[in-house]
C-alpha cells in the first residue's frame, strides 16, 4: 500500500466533508454480522497502492441498484442530466439534481478469519468506514496494515438497529496490536493476492441507451412502461421511489416541444460540454 497515496486520498476526501457536509455473488459478497469478528485486508490485484476500490452507483432509479458507467471513464446519461439540471436556477431541479447524484461505495478485499478456506472476499461499506480506514493508515503507529509481511488484522464491533436507532447496522474497526503476517503459507498467500473479484465487474453494466431509457421511464411515471430492463440477478435490490410529477428543464422563451423531444435533447453530444 502507498501510504502517500492513501494519506493524498484522505486529505481529498477531508476538503470534501468540510465542503458540502460475475460469479456467485453469494459466495463473492461478505459483511459482518452483528458481534465481533476479525478481517484481514488483503492487498488489491487491480490497485497496489490503495486495496480500497470507490465504486460509484445510482438508486431509486429502478428497483435495482445500477453501477455508474463512470466507473470505467465512460459517459453516464444520469450524470449527464444531473450536470444539465444544476445549470438552471430552479429548486427543484438542484434538488432532483441531489437524489440522482451517483453515491459512492467501499469495497476492500478482504479474508475472514476463521474462514480463510473461502478465500478473498468484497467487503461492502460506506463513506464513515472508510473515513476510518484511511486515518488509520495515515496513523504513524499503525501504517500498512496491509502488509502481507507486517500487516495487522482488524477487529470488527458492529451493532444492530436496536443500538444504532435506525434500520441499519453499524461497524467499528480497532487494529490488532501485533504485526502477523497474512499467512505462514506462502502459497496460500499468493493465491490470495491472484484469486480476487473485481468490484466493477461484478455488478451489470448497461449501455448509455439503457439507463438513458430508465431514467426517462422514472421522471415520467405517467407514462405506460414497456417492461423493466433490469435483471433480476442484480444486488442489491431496493424500492424505487419516483419524483412526485414530472420534472423537466425550464425553458421558456424554447418553443413548445415533446416530453420526450426535451428529454432527448439533453443529450445532444455537439451540445456537451462534459469532461469526460
Amino acid at each position: 500500500m502507498d501510504l502517500n497515496e492513501i494519506k493524498n486520498r484522505l486529505n481529498a476526501m477531508q476538503s470534501k466533508s468540510a465542503s458540502k457536509g460475475g460469479g456467485d455473488k453469494k459466495n463473492i459478497f461478505w459483511k459482518p454480522s452483528v458481534g465481533k469478528q476479525v478481517v484481514r485486508i488483503v492487498p488489491s490485484k487491480f490497485n497496489k497502492n490503495n486495496p480500497f476500490s470507490e465504486v460509484y452507483f445510482h438508486y431509486d432509479i429502478t428497483n435495482r441498484v445500477m453501477i455508474s458507467p463512470i466507473n470505467w471513464g465512460e459517459k453516464d446519461p444520469i450524470v449527464e442530466f444531473v450536470k444539465q439540471l444544476r445549470g438552471t436556477n430552479d429548486k427543484e431541479n438542484w434538488r432532483l439534481a441531489k437524489k440522482l447524484d451517483a453515491k459512492m461505495r467501499i469495497f476492500a478485499p478482504v479474508i475472514v478469519r476463521g474462514e480463510e478456506a473461502e478465500g478473498v472476499k468484497l467487503w461492502q461499506f460506506g463513506k464513515e468506514l472508510y473515513m476510518d480506514f484511511l486515518n488509520l493508515a495515515d496513523n504513524e503507529d499503525v501504517g500498512d496494515f496491509t502488509d502481507i509481511t507486517t500487516g495487522r488484522d482488524i477487529s470488527l464491533t458492529t451493532v444492530g438497529p436496536e443500538v444504532t436507532g435506525t434500520s441499519y447496522n453499524k461497524t467499528t474497526i480497532m487494529p490488532k496490536v501485533k504485526e502477523t503476517p497474512l499467512s505462514s503459507d506462502a502459497s496460500e498467500v499468493q493465491s490470495w493476492l491472484d484469486n480476487q473479484p473485481n468490484p466493477v465487474d461484478v455488478f451489470k453494466k448497461y449501455s448509455y441507451d439503457e439507463m438513458k431509457e430508465a431514467l426517462q421511464k422514472w421522471l415520467t411515471p405517467d407514462e405506460p412502461e414497456e417492461g423493466s430492463i433490469i435483471d433480476d440477478e442484480d444486488e442489491p435490490e431496493t424500492e424505487p421511489v419516483a419524483p412526485t410529477k414530472n420534472y423537466a428543464l425550464k425553458t421558456p422563451t424554447a418553443p413548445k416541444v415533446s416530453k420526450a423531444e426535451k428529454f432527448n435533447s439533453l443529450f445532444d453530444e455537439e451540445e456537451s460540454d462534459l469532461p469526460f
